[in-house]
């Protein structure tokens, strides 16, 4: 059973997936409703998950999808009597294109040095990154500390943004493990059967290091920087 207000949210987040395949934000919902608060939102929100009439998409900020939509829906926007009430529900067709999410929760494992080699700690938090700065593939996130890549414009304090892979080419920028123990944000150069890791800031030398020394754990995809 739905009242008016969940009913005419279900048809405005449907109709906008069938536009756009990305989820309305909550403030669109807010003002789409005529509601006073974003709190109002999400207990719609909830009722309506709890109904299952919609999902939220996991690790995702800005991802609904819709799995079943009332039988009787009415256009958006066209009022129903305050205390109406609709009762069944019909499945979504499958035809119904995938909803686009504009922010994605990636893994952030700790800091890796843009100076001497440092340890990139494993942790368990998680780090909305706009989908835009992301390609295909896996990524996670590593917060920057020192500044020995200022010349590529990484800065102390930056978050990393790396997909993981275990090669890259020459030149690319790279997180390397040294030695198994340390990483390290770097520009990756092969030199005469040794690996170069080259950094952006004249102030530092090149690290040289034997090839089974160095282990590529991803490329830089891209960059978030706070300003306080």
């Amino acid at each position: 059973m739905l009242t008016a207000k969940q009913h005419e949210l279900i048809q405005f987040i449907q109709q906008r997936l069938e536009e756009t395949g990305i989820s309305p934000s909550f403030e669109e919902m807010k003002e789409a409703l005529d509601l006073k608060s974003k709190s109002g939102v999400h207990r719609l929100i909830s009722a309506l998950e709890e109904r299952g009439f919609i999902r939220r998409l996991p690790n995702r900020a800005r991802a609904l999808e819709v799995i079943k939509m009332p039988e009787d829906s009415t256009p958006v926007g066209r009022s129903r009597p305050a205390n109406d009430v609709v009762a069944a529900a019909t499945t979504v067709a499958s035809s119904r294109p995938e909803p686009a999410n504009d922010v994605i929760e990636i893994p952030l494992h700790g800091r890796i040095a843009a100076g001497a080699p440092i340890e990139a700690l494993e942790g368990q938090s998680h780090l909305p990154v706009p989908a835009a700065l992301l390609g295909p593939g896996e990524h996670y996130a590593l917060e920057v500390s020192g500044d020995s890549m200022i010349e590529a414009g990484i800065f102390d304090g930056d978050f990393a943004l790396v997909r993981r892979t275990d090669s890259a080419r020459d030149g690319e920028i790279v997180v390397a493990l040294v030695r198994g123990e340390e990483a390290t944000l770097k520009y990756l150069h092969k030199d005469g059967g040794m690996i170069r890791l080259d950094p952006a800031n004249g102030m530092y030398d090149p690290q040289v290091y034997r090839p089974e020394e160095v282990v590529v754990q991803g490329k830089l995809a891209g960059l978030l920087r706070r300003y306080h």
